[in-house]
């Protein structure tokens, strides 16, 4: 065949993209168990930071099965839910159906000050999503602690969510009011009057973020109400 020829080029060309495309999908498959791994061990990091406990990839594992205690599915009635898997819960595909309808997942960890609950959570930035771990003290009501991560806000603005400096704030706060109703957290903007108990100074600089993860905590929190509710009393 005639190497100058347009049909020998075609032709080269299609066996090229046939053997790099054979390539590239068995890699993908190799890869993959090790990429879910990754992912797996990443999650109960994130866990574990909502409950302020520090973990590294390699102690992830270990640590996570010591400390939490119980993890289970809820509905929004507050029900559980039984033979389903909390740690595989696919958030994204939960917030898309009618709360009614949603899967809920919970974790329960025992730390040296008491039993925390673990409430994931998932919601929109400016440039994408964003989601995180909040854990309550068993008042149902005060945070322990929070780990918020995001897909891709903007450095040094909306991705300060991510930061230590900010989660550390929701440390202490309220989600719920004196008589009981749920009023989740205001993540304020400068000027922004607000109860201290129940506010977070706001990003400077990244305020669409900051009232989406305010819009987060609280559709996400009132999926739980019946839980917490149920726990409280």
């Amino acid at each position: 065949m005639d190497r100058n020829s347009n049909t020998y080029t075609f032709i080269y060309a299609a066996v090229m993209v046939v053997l790099v495309a054979a390539v590239l999908a068995s890699a993908a498959t190799v890869l993959r168990p090790k990429q879910n791994k990754n992912v797996e061990i990443e999650k109960k990091q994130n866990i574990l930071a909502s409950v302020n406990i520090e973990s590294t990839f390699d102690t992830a594992e270990k640590i996570y099965a010591e400390q939490i205690k119980k993890q289970y599915v809820v509905n929004s009635k507050g029900e559980v839910i039984d033979g389903e898997d909390a740690f595989t819960v696919d958030l994204k595909k939960e917030k898309a159906k009618p709360v009614e309808e949603r899967m809920l997942p919970v974790f329960e960890c025992q730390t040296e000050s008491g039993l925390k609950y673990v409430f994931p959570m998932r919601g929109t930035g400016l440039w994408g999503p964003i989601w995180g771990f909040v854990s309550l003290n068993d008042d149902m009501s005060t945070i322990f602690g929070a780990n918020f991560d995001h897909e891709g806000e903007t450095p040094g603005l909306g991705a300060e969510i991510a930061t230590t400096w900010f989660q550390e704030e929701f440390k202490g706060k309220k989600i719920l009011d004196e008589s009981g109703k749920l009023v989740s957290i205001t993540v304020k903007k400068a000027g922004q009057d607000a109860p201290a108990e129940h506010s977070v100074d706001g990003i400077s600089g990244g305020t669409i973020t900051s009232k989406g993860l305010e819009q987060m905590l609280l559709d996400d929190f009132n999926s739980y109400q019946e839980f917490l509710m149920k726990k409280k009393s």
